[in-house]
């Protein structure tokens, strides 16, 4: 019986592809983040965004900066992300080197999206401040043309997060507050690629004679990286996890103060999920013979890693101030990708990733001509989290990113502030280079090619006092 083996793949190396991005969904910061948290800091790259607590739409990124803030308020941010990316593939070929033809995937595979943001704070008579920050931290949506040279490797995927962040925050002596927060965090993915039914019946054959003789009795002669043989597998998954944030925040004076903040990691086990398989001719065989590729249950774990923060925050005059900010992200948690299929007939699939722990460095500066507006810009660099070519994947194209951020702020009532940002992200032209012989690739095969990619960030926030 054709079963899995050393050569032989299984259903489990064919959708090994999927739960990249359980673990990593992410086109605008570096790895999966979403730094997209408010408009007023974005205008600055984010420089001091941990120290600043300009508005409170910063409880995001230090809640000790909630003394900073009084009575009720409220505040909401929107971010139109526009990413665009192509590929410019070189080669694409099966394990058995029959070549795979199939172009580029149609232009562009970034799609669009809207990243929305929403705050509540109250500080109470006895100086505890309390907020209550819903945000998106985390996601991804990218697309690709069925038949591409690059199919077995990702045709869809989409993962969203949602994260409610309750407060609270008190100053615990003359200039120094401190904060801690509770973190709920849902997340859904939605992936899929196409399965090359062609390359695992031909594998198959090759050590069964039992599964010849089935797809002889068929009328099949498998063809590796056919489309006509091709099959399609999606996941869909979610789950709910919880970490918690703390923050602290000093002012030296009244022009200077240090932000210090931690986001734990959130732990994800996407469990139950369904694996669904659309298996034309070939993989009809395949299933009736072995019994797998069978729509089931799939389990999955991964991390949101943890990050530590420090921030600066210095007003020169009335007018100038300047800020810094440096965040360390523990991408290195997602190291390898272990999936368990319900399915008996199928193995556990591991995957490499060995993704590296990252650095993101800003610098800004605000100007306020007036008392009512201010003007806001800043520059960043954000460290890519692969490091080599052999583990870049189609679903994400990681690279180093390098920004560059404007904004404005205009106090249009004393109840009443808005704000506005622009961003572009530059990302250098990155390559990929699959190999079938990397954990997970014996059937989805060999692809190398080049990746061009930027990022337009459009966002508007409001802040409401009452």
């Amino acid at each position: 019986m054709f079963g899995p083996t050393a050569t032989t793949p299984s259903s489990a190396a064919a959708t090994a592809g999927l739960i990249v991005l359980a673990a990593a969904p992410a086109a605008h910061a570096a790895g999966f983040a979403l730094k997209e948290q408010s408009a007023t800091a974005q205008g600055n790259a984010f420089a001091g965004a941990t120290a600043g607590a300009d508005d409170i739409s910063y409880m995001f990124f230090n809640p000790a900066g909630l003394t900073r803030h009084g009575g009720l308020q409220t505040a909401a941010s929107l971010s139109l992300i526009v990413p665009k990316s192509t590929f410019d593939p070189e080669s694409a070929s099966t394990v058995l080197g029959t070549p795979i033809s199939g172009g580029d995937g149609g232009g562009d595979i970034g799609k669009d999206g809207v990243v929305a943001a929403a705050y509540l704070t109250w500080a109470s008579p006895h100086d505890l401040h309390l907020g209550l920050g819903i945000n998106v931290p985390f996601g991804l949506k990218t697309h690709y043309e069925d038949g591409w040279a690059g199919r077995y490797h990702a045709l869809d995927s989409r993962a969203t997060t949602v994260n409610v962040n309750p407060a609270a925050a008190y100053e615990v002596a003359d200039g120094l507050s401190v904060g801690v927060g509770a973190q709920v965090q849902y997340i859904d993915v939605k992936l899929s690629n196409a399965v090359d039914f062609g390359t695992i019946a031909a594998l198959g054959a090759a050590s069964s004679p039992a599964l010849a003789a089935a797809l002889t009795g068929a009328g099949i002669t498998p063809s590796p990286g056919n489309t006509q043989q091709d099959g399609r597998v999606v996941l869909r998954g979610h789950d709910i996890g919880f970490g918690f944030n703390l923050g602290l925040l000093y002012e030296f004076s009244e022009a200077t103060r240090f932000g210090l903040a931690y986001r734990s990691r959130i732990e994800h086990t996407l469990e139950d999920d369904d694996v669904d398989f659309d298996l034309g001719n070939v993989g009809s065989v395949l299933n009736a013979a072995t019994g797998q590729f069978a729509d089931g249950g799939v389990k999955a774990d991964f991390e949101a890693p943890e990050s530590i923060s420090f921030g600066l925050h210095h007003d020169i005059n009335a007018q100038w101030s300047v800020m810094a900010e440096a965040t360390w992200t523990r991408w290195s948690r997602f190291d390898a990708l272990i999936i368990e299929f319900d399915n008996p007939a199928d193995d556990p699939n591991v995957t490499d990733q060995s993704w590296k722990d990252s650095w993101f460095l800003s610098l800004g500066a605000t100007y306020r001509p007036t008392d009512a507006l201010t003007l806001r810009g800043g520059i960043a660099f954000d460290e890519g989290t692969v490091k080599d070519a052999e583990r870049r994947t189609p679903r994400i194209p990681e690279a180093d990113r390098y920004w560059i951020s404007i904004g404005a702020g205009y106090e249009l009532k004393d109840w009443l502030s808005l704000s506005a940002a622009y961003t572009h992200v530059f990302l250098p032209e990155v390559t990929t280079n699959l190999q079938d012989t990397a954990p997970g690739n014996l059937t989805r095969g060999n692809l190398s090619g080049s990746y061009d990619s930027n990022v337009d960030i459009v966002s508007v926030s409001a802040v409401l006092r009452f």
